[in-house]
């Protein structure tokens, strides 16, 4: 198989995992994962996996060696971060999330954490969440934006 056919799977299986259809986007990845190794075709079968076969145990790693080889592709932030809420390390894919947003503010790594309905951090670390400093410093610098 020639490149363009590669590129063609792995354009086909992001289209698939965009519109939820998990199964198909495991088939294309599989089959590039089987011509040639990338870490874009390796992050992703490693969420097919998990999501279709719940193969946690295999796919965290991937998805982690994926972000070590390309540390500023937010793709395997979203999927090391989706892996994880299915194995059900939610606090976790919180923090891989939010690192992800850090390298770039990418809408599916927001909408995650919208879904998760993930908080956002306290403002004075050393006080308890619901403590009067940190609701009020927090309410201000959301009014502000600078939060």
């Amino acid at each position: 198989m020639s490149s363009t056919e590669i590129e063609e799977l792995v354009a086909k299986g992001l289209a698939a995992l965009d519109h939820g259809h998990n199964h198909l986007a495991l088939v294309c990845f599989e089959r590039a994962a089987s011509i040639e190794k990338s870490p874009v075709i390796n992050s992703c079968l490693a969420f097919c996996n998990a999501s279709v076969r719940r193969q946690f145990a295999e796919a965290i790693p991937l998805c982690r060696e994926a972000l070590a080889l390309e540390p500023a592709a937010t793709l395997h932030y979203l999927n090391l971060g989706r892996v994880l809420v299915l194995a059900g390390q939610r606090r976790e894919a919180v923090d891989i999330f939010r690192q992800g947003l850090q390298i770039e503010r990418d809408p599916r790594l927001i909408e995650e954490l919208n879904r998760l309905g993930a908080r956002k951090p306290r403002v004075f670390q050393s006080l308890e969440r619901n403590h009067p400093l940190n609701r009020i410093f927090g309410l201000v610098l959301s009014k502000l934006g600078l939060r």
